[in-house]
């Protein structure tokens, strides 16, 4: 295969993990990188052995050396970069979310037809080993027809504070940041079916709470505890076409005794969690048997998934692979996620 020259956008935390995938990868070169904050940019660029560093994308696009980009940027440059990138014939891996808002997906969704160029989303958790070994589970009929699916990630305090609290970068708190990821992997375990309606609700009762002591949490690099415009958390539930319905519920702050994450799905042959760790529960001669796969991780193993979804790039850069993440996936994200803004915001159900 050839070797790709990658341009990666947005050199903040998150990029860590991409660049360490990029490395690690043979048929790819950490050729540029480019942040706002030339200084990180340039930091980046010796631990990475970067050929070129940008402060601008557009210079980045514009080098014709570059094959492919990966967009680790604020979530309201994602679409702007993206339509960009591929206009100017670069393949594009973008974190989730896809973007802001569903008229961005649509116009993203455009571009990568008009081009043909290859459009990546980041949704990890697709590449878990789990995850697709159940996934393979479910195509096979194993669990049956799947009903219904229920996930949850809440944190008692977590708001990142920075571009994460501040709605005009984010688009929205822990459901757009957090839900986006349990909401994916559950409509893709369920076989993507179409959503039809969606009730939701969001809640801004505790705000960043950075008046609590002796207990740490995550903080965005840019990190400022005066702003926050985002909810504190989130709950929704969507039906589908088929029938299936899909509960979840997101926080950043809660008064809960402890973080909590879980996914669940439901079959009528049987059921499986995903998270905290991988559990398959089924029924044989009348008896109930919870099954616990023997596997070098039950739950969630971030970096091997990282890698694997950055493996998948490369091979779908190089036509050798179909990505399981296209672009027309992160338009149905878009429209689930921003249907439930609208249903909190207007205290009915939105039908999609």
């Amino acid at each position: 295969m050839k070797k790709l020259n990658i341009g990666l956008i947005g050199a903040g935390s998150i990029s860590t993990i991409h660049l360490d995938a990029y490395r690690n990868n043979e048929d790819a070169v950490i050729y540029a990188i480019c942040d706002l904050n030339e200084e990180r940019a340039r930091s980046r660029g010796a631990e990475y052995g970067a050929v070129k560093v940008y402060t601008d994308y557009n210079e980045l696009l514009a080098d014709p050396e570059i094959d492919a980009v990966d967009i680790c940027t604020w979530n309201n440059y994602h679409a702007e970069i993206s339509i960009a990138a591929l206009k100017a014939g670069k393949h594009v891996h973008v974190e989730k979310p896809l973007c802001k808002t569903v008229e961005e997906a649509l116009a993203i969704e455009e571009a990568v037809h008009a081009t043909g160029k290859v459009l990546q989303v980041g949704f990890v958790r697709r590449h878990n080993r789990n995850v697709t070994f159940l996934k393979k589970m479910i195509n096979d009929g194993e669990l049956g027809e799947i009903y219904y699916a229920k996930a949850s990630i809440l944190r008692r305090l977590g708001n990142p504070g920075g571009w994460f609290s501040d709605k005009e970068r984010s688009g929205g708190g822990p459901l757009i940041d957090l839900g986006v990821h349990v909401i994916d992997v559950c409509w893709y375990l369920m076989g993507k079916p179409k959503p039809v309606s969606v009730s939701g609700n969001t809640y801004r009762k505790l705000g960043n709470r950075s008046n609590v002591q002796q207990l740490s949490f995550y903080k965005a690099q840019d990190y400022n505890a005066e702003h926050n415009d985002v909810e504190d958390m989130a709950n929704a539930l969507i039906r589908f076409e088929n029938g299936a319905s899909l509960y979840v519920d997101i926080s950043f702050t809660l008064h809960a005794k402890q973080d909590r994450s879980s996914v669940a799905i439901y079959g009528d042959r049987g059921g499986a969690e995903v998270e905290p760790e991988l559990a398959i529960v089924t029924e044989k001669n009348n008896v109930i048997f919870n099954i616990e796969p023997q596997v070098d991780h039950r739950g969630f193993d971030v970096e091997d998934s990282f890698q694997r979804e950055i493996d998948q790039f490369i091979l779908c850069c190089n036509n050798q692979a179909n990505t399981i993440s296209p672009v027309e996936d992160g338009v149905a994200l878009m429209k689930m996620l921003c249907a439930i803004y609208e249903s909190a915001a207007t205290g009915e159900e939105v039908k999609l």
